[in-house]
């Protein structure tokens, strides 16, 4: 969680876990970790702290050894599509219900990855280990 006082500016999390039905078997063995949520009140749009946070989530993704750094974004969202792919990921692909992984339904099956890797992201770190985080 980002904070400015009392006031939180954006939360992300991050797991090592992937949503059920949106990767393949084969990608899953790469290790990686995902963004499942990333929010940024709209009071601090505009400040960059969407991608300071992707970096933090980069770097921890890197520090915990692993290759990837993954989301998933709705597939009716356009814009935050070109979002991610300007914060520097690579659209994968877009998963459809019927042909979803093991049963995965989506609409927020646009897939996108980029590696892992060390970044000044201007944030002090005070989540611990490597498993699920949230700042």
């Amino acid at each position: 969680m980002v904070r400015d006082g009392a006031t939180t500016a954006a939360t992300i999390t991050l797991t090592p876990d992937a949503e059920e039905g949106l990767w393949s078997a084969d990608e899953l063995l790469e290790p990686s970790m995902f963004v499942n949520k990333l929010t940024v009140s709209r009071m601090y749009a505009g400040r960059d702290i969407g991608a300071k946070l992707l970096d933090w989530a980069g770097d921890r993704t890197y520090h915990a050894s692993a290759k990837w750094l993954r989301l998933d974004a709705w597939t009716t969202n356009d814009a935050l599509q070109r979002y991610y792919l300007r914060q520097g990921f690579e659209h994968v692909r877009t998963v459809s219900e019927g042909s979803a992984v093991n049963g995965g339904p989506r609409v927020s099956g646009w897939l996108a990855q980029r590696p892992a890797r060390p970044a000044d992201h201007g944030f002090v770190d005070e989540t611990t280990g490597p498993a699920t985080s949230e700042t």
